[in-house]
């Protein structure tokens, strides 16, 4: 199993001594120091334990989870350590907004997300940012959304200096509450998701209506507002909602739609085993392959495929062509192939990471 940001690994009855820790949630490191920590080459991943009760967060809605054991442990965004036989930190679903948007008993939907989307909440003004790149995912999570609610979870934001957080208390009610950057004034509060409503009538005297629920923004809209919002963002154009009572315009606040181009972060810290490039910014796939190669005792897998920029050709683009596709993983199997016998020898050399670079078009390879 290939594992990523915020995906999770659940293990049998009993782990690491006890019946309630039921796995790891893996994360990535962002703010947090990692002066002095022994460290593998990237790309790695921390793994944070879960407890049995917070299963359903960690599968439904991870970030939630992440940012609570950062509430808890006083660590911003989380801490990069487990705390064995510690209490749950949430129990039982109970009543909240999450309900209506997530099948929590066969994980059949979920909240879509939109890679890099981030919300930024200022005084008197929120910023929900979209990246160019994450316009074919925001799509289909418009085609699939009911036509008077659109839901979409977002990433934690990197450039905030604080983020709300959802706390259930003792009695399974959930609260609002926000964890910050230590010593640092709050200017800018992340949210985990934002959800835009058409429930609100033309009579009811409100441009429209804003406010925070659990950790993340609720903005009430009109039905006319909503379609000019979902046309919109399949142009890839900015929108602003005005949010406040028609008769009070010192006291209305902006909620803006903003489509930005992102600061590519994927493959951070990534060398190419060829000649030491840096990777960073270079899209790639990870390659679900069920077949290896072994000989001599070791095995080789073919792991990842990365699409370089050749020419005036689109940089980092992915091609969805099938037959590139077939091409990309003959070339790889007859590169395990050609290389079996010589295992052994690689892997006492220390060359446990090997890479192939190919150039091709439609005409050559």
């Amino acid at each position: 199993k290939v594992v990523k940001h915020l995906s999770l690994s659940l293990f049998g009855s009993s782990f690491l001594g006890s019946e309630d820790h039921a796995g790891f949630l893996y994360i990535r490191s962002t703010l947090q120091s990692l002066q002095g920590l022994p460290l593998p080459n990237q790309p790695y991943l921390f793994g944070l334990l879960a407890h049995r009760a917070e299963v359903a967060w960690a599968k439904a809605f991870p970030l939630r989870l992440m940012l609570r054991l950062g509430a808890e442990y006083r660590f911003y965004p989380c801490p990069l350590y487990s705390v064995r036989f510690r209490k749950p930190l949430f129990g039982e679903i109970g009543h909240t907004i999450m309900r209506l948007l997530v099948d929590f008993r066969n994980y059949r939907y979920s909240l879509p997300m939109v890679p890099g989307l981030t919300v930024d909440l200022e005084a008197q003004r929120t910023c929900i940012k979209i990246p160019t790149t994450g316009y074919n995912e925001l799509m289909t999570a418009l085609n699939k959304s009911n036509e008077h609610v659109l839901a979409i979870g977002a990433c934690f934001n990197e450039t905030a200096d604080s983020h709300l957080i959802c706390v259930q208390g003792d009695d399974g009610q959930y609260q609002t509450q926000a964890i910050s950057i230590h010593s640092q004034p709050r200017k800018v509060t992340g949210s985990c998701f934002f959800i835009f409503s058409s429930a609100l009538k033309a009579s009811a005297g409100y441009l429209a209506k804003s406010s925070i629920v659990e950790d993340g923004l609720m903005v009430q809209i009109t039905v006319e507002t909503m379609a000019e919002l979902r046309r919109a963002l399949r142009d890839m154009k900015d929108y602003t909602v005005t949010c406040g009572r028609l008769d009070q315009s010192d006291s209305q606040e902006l909620v803006c739609v903003q489509w930005v181009e992102e600061k590519c972060t994927v493959n951070k810290g990534v060398i190419s085993p060829i000649d030491g490039k840096s990777m960073e910014s270079i899209s790639s796939m990870k390659m679900f392959q069920k077949s290896e190669y072994k000989e001599n005792g070791k095995i080789i897998r073919w792991t990842e495929v990365f699409f370089l920029q050749r020419g005036e050709h689109p940089k980092g683009g992915a091609s969805d062509s099938a037959e590139h596709n077939r091409l990309t993983e003959r070339i790889a199997r007859t590169f395990c192939l050609a290389l079996c016998p010589h295992l052994k020898l690689l892997k006492e050399d220390g060359m446990a990471k090997l890479g192939l670079r190919v150039a091709f078009d439609s005409q050559e390879v």
